[in-house]
């Protein structure tokens, strides 16, 4: 019996020491893959603690043996330094005061971030305004800590979002995106070009079309520019991509019509935010989850999704409004639920019922 246990024992100390060699053998691998690729392990304070403790329980003579990742002596650094933090941190006390600092430091950076115009002395007086009393020096003082040049060079250097946010009122976005619809010849893909109003998200279908060519964007441009009932009436700014749909003729048209065209830059979509924005939202909501068996059915779709976008979706970006929601709904928590369908529940809306038509109707 003594002998067997002895043999056991000495199976087991083999089984534990071969498997110390795996591990050892695969962390040498991994470390030169992260040398040959010039990759440095950035360890936490979580991980050299815990590589420390257990270092620690080896010593130096079984960490030369067994350390792959970093040397015995960096570990054995960590765990003294570990030691003489647990005595020697200073403890980061905050005041009322440097907490209410905190939060103008972060109005000054707003404030300067989206107000261009604006001077220290400005700045100080908008601080007032909310309660906080600071001078001109201590602004200064916080936006060059920031950043932040003074107000005579930020205006020289306006950004495209600060002027899509300035000129919001008067300014449309347009796109196209295109969508395979089954027909009598097979597959064809379909054009959609649509136009939006930023301040107000209002969208207009401009064209739906297989066919999209120089002389159908002339006509388009003349009925988005019609006095009496086009969408481009009282706008300054077109902006679109470098799309070749959007032709010289179809420029001129709105240009004549007092509608500066705006093109953004090549391969920078994010320009036409607003615009890639709604062609995803159009997409991921409706079209992508469609089959389409000739233009009319597309057509529907497309219109009943700019009817659900107008009226009964919630927008973020307009704090979570809907543009143009019905006159006739209540948001109190009186009245029924009621729950309105389009294209078959594809897209849905609830909203309560007036209590008091309720009552009547009964």
């Amino acid at each position: 019996m003594t002998i067997f246990l002895a043999t056991l024992a000495g199976w087991l100390n083999r089984r534990q020491l071969d498997v110390i060699n795996y591990l050892h053998a695969e962390n040498e691998i991994l470390k030169e893959q992260l040398e040959k690729k010039d990759v440095k392990l950035a360890l936490s304070n979580t991980q050299r603690r815990k590589l420390a403790k257990c270092g620690k329980k080896l010593g130096r003579k079984g960490l030369m043996q067994y350390a792959s990742i970093v040397t015995p002596d960096r570990i054995l650094y960590w765990h003294r330094k570990l030691v003489a933090l647990k005595y020697t941190a200073k403890r980061k006390i905050q005041t009322d005061r440097q907490k209410e600092m905190e939060t103008i430091r972060e109005f000054c950076i707003k404030f300067a971030e989206e107000n261009a115009s604006w001077g220290y002395g400005r700045i100080q007086g908008a601080l007032s305004n909310l309660g906080y009393e600071v001078s001109e020096t201590t602004v200064g003082n916080i936006l060059r800590a920031a950043g932040i040049p003074p107000s005579e060079e930020r205006m020289k250097k306006s950004t495209w979002k600060q002027f899509v946010r300035s000129h919001m009122a008067t300014m449309c976005v347009a796109d196209f995106l295109t969508t395979e619809v089954w027909t009598m010849r097979g597959l064809v893909r379909y054009h959609t070009l649509f136009v939006m109003n930023l301040a107000k998200r209002k969208v207009q279908i401009a064209q739906i079309s297989c066919q999209m060519n120089g002389q159908v964007m002339a006509q388009v441009a003349r009925n988005l520019t019609d006095s009496e009932d086009g969408f481009l009436d009282k706008m300054e700014y077109f902006v679109c991509d470098n799309d070749p749909l959007f032709t010289n003729e179809f420029c001129e048209t709105l240009e004549t019509s007092g509608v500066k065209v705006i093109k953004t830059r090549v391969a920078t979509p994010e320009q036409n935010g607003y615009a890639e924005r709604f062609v995803k939202s159009l997409k991921e909501e409706c079209l992508d989850r469609m089959i389409f068996f000739g233009e009319r059915s597309l057509r529907k779709a497309i219109n009943e999704y700019v009817e659900h976008y107008h009226h009964e979706r919630n927008h973020q970006g307009l704090d979570n409004l809907i543009p143009f929601p019905y006159a006739s709904e209540t948001k109190g928590r009186s009245g029924s639920v009621v729950k309105f369908e389009r294209l078959g529940g594809l897209l849905n809306y609830y909203h309560r019922e007036n209590g008091e038509e309720e009552r009547l109707a009964g």
